[in-house]
């Protein structure tokens, strides 16, 4: 077992492993540590814990110290640097006519490098571009494309639920997803209603997708043959899988009416549920299209 702490370099960022040493760190603070960039200044996310060998990288690098006023000031001031640096970098992409949007720009903290993060359609000859900026930054310029999830995770932004994005706000990596996790929890398969801002496939349809398929298991498909506890045979309606609920069309005399049960009061045999997307041509394209495009993020990704 090796000693670490979580350190984060950016909101909702990835989580990096570090050896607090015999420093007493506590969750909250504020670290100076030693990253592939250089010199960082970084947030610990957790009070220091034991982790299995293999699930660290070594060589583990160890915490520089604690951040002290100083480092904090210099942290504020760096932010004050990429706010004017934005600025100069955006006079410099129209200077040269590139066809490029411009995200976010970034300080190191020992100011050793200047990131410039941007999206583009394709690849971008920028080399011109970075020669301008290092003649006025006087330091190392780095330009990264990165794509238009990455591009809404530094951003931000809000919802269709009205919440903050969850990308933004609390997810460290992107998880796959899917539109049989659409089917699977009974949404609409509009496109437009399960994409979310960045005009990929949401994040939070894998949120639930574990529970939903647990209740799902315990239920009938509409149109299965059931047996009630009271001896009716029928054919369900419609399920209420938060519920667990059950509407069965039975036959009571000449007629037929429809009637609730709870799942546990009917008896049915199990079949294998089928996830045939009924959704018109056009729908099915676009949905087929996210689904790619969900792909393809996956391997820039990695």
């Amino acid at each position: 077992m090796t000693k670490v702490i979580g350190v984060r370099f950016r909101t909702a960022g990835k989580i990096y492993f570090f050896d607090p040493g015999k420093l007493d760190i506590r969750r909250g603070e504020h670290v100076i540590v030693e990253t592939a960039r250089g010199i960082e200044y970084g947030t610990v996310v957790g009070d220091p814990r034991e982790v299995a060998e293999d699930k660290v990288i070594q060589p583990l690098k160890p915490v520089l110290r604690i951040a002290t006023q100083r480092d904090d000031e210099q942290e504020a001031g760096n932010k004050v640097k990429e706010k004017e640096a934005f600025k100069i970098c955006l006079e410099k992409i129209h200077k040269h006519g590139l066809e490029m949007k411009l995200i976010d720009a970034e300080y190191t903290f020992d100011n050793n490098k200047v990131l410039f993060y941007f999206t583009a359609d394709g690849r971008i000859d920028f080399r011109e571009l970075v020669k301008d900026l290092a003649s006025v930054f006087k330091t190392r310029i780095e330009l990264r494309q990165i794509g238009v999830r990455d591009e809404t995770k530094i951003l931000g932004g809000i919802g269709i639920c009205g919440r903050e994005l969850c990308c933004h706000r609390h997810l460290s990596e992107f998880v796959p997803v899917s539109i049989k996790m659409a089917k699977e929890q009974n949404l609409s398969l509009n496109p437009t209603k399960i994409s979310g801002v960045c005009g990929r496939l949401m994040c939070c349809l894998k949120h639930e997708e574990e529970t939903y398929e647990e209740l799902n298991r315990r239920l009938p498909n509409v149109g299965d043959h059931v047996t009630t506890e009271d001896g009716l045979k029928g054919e369900v309606h419609s399920v209420n899988v938060l519920r667990q609920l059950v509407k069965v069309i039975v036959e009571v005399g000449d007629e037929k009416e429809i009637q609730e049960y709870r799942v546990e009061q009917l008896r049915f045999k199990r079949r294998h549920k089928h996830n045939k997307i009924d959704v018109q041509d056009e729908e099915l394209k676009q949905l087929e299209k996210l689904e790619k495009e969900e792909g393809r993020s996956k391997l820039d990704d990695n």
